[in-house]
């Protein structure tokens, strides 16, 4: 099975690293997936969640990150994600993203309230 190797860094730490079939993540051009073999890209990252598809030593499975600006860059099969932000949904703790939403939204933060709906559906895994 054909694989890219992956870097998720945030800007103060390695978020996440190996090897992936696959990794959907908003642009601000719309969503994408990038797949082994894709053509090279730039592009700007929006606040959402990113899913990544893993395999290799980890085996196959799931990994999801909520990010919060950045870029993404794509070529001989090496794609980065260089984040502001980015929290793996795990280490999401989802009562204090509740509490911040509620406090965003009756703060009228709207960069606030979509920070913490982003990490909410990072770890539901609704997108």
């Amino acid at each position: 099975m054909a694989e890219l190797h992956v870097e998720l860094v945030a800007a103060d730490r390695q978020v996440w690293s190996g090897e992936a079939s696959l990794v959907v993540a908003r642009t601000s051009s719309g969503d994408i997936g990038v797949m082994p073999g894709h053509q090279p890209l730039l592009g700007v990252l929006q606040s959402g969640p990113v899913t990544i598809r893993t395999t290799g030593e980890s085996g196959d499975g799931t990994v999801v990150a909520a990010v919060h600006g950045g870029f993404i860059s794509f070529a001989d099969n090496k794609l980065s994600l260089l984040a502001e932000i980015a929290e793996l949904s795990d280490e999401i703790d989802v009562q204090r993203a509740e509490r911040a939403l509620e406090r965003a939204k009756s703060d009228a933060d709207a960069a606030a309230e979509r920070r913490a709906d982003v990490r909410l559906r990072a770890v539901t895994g609704v997108h």
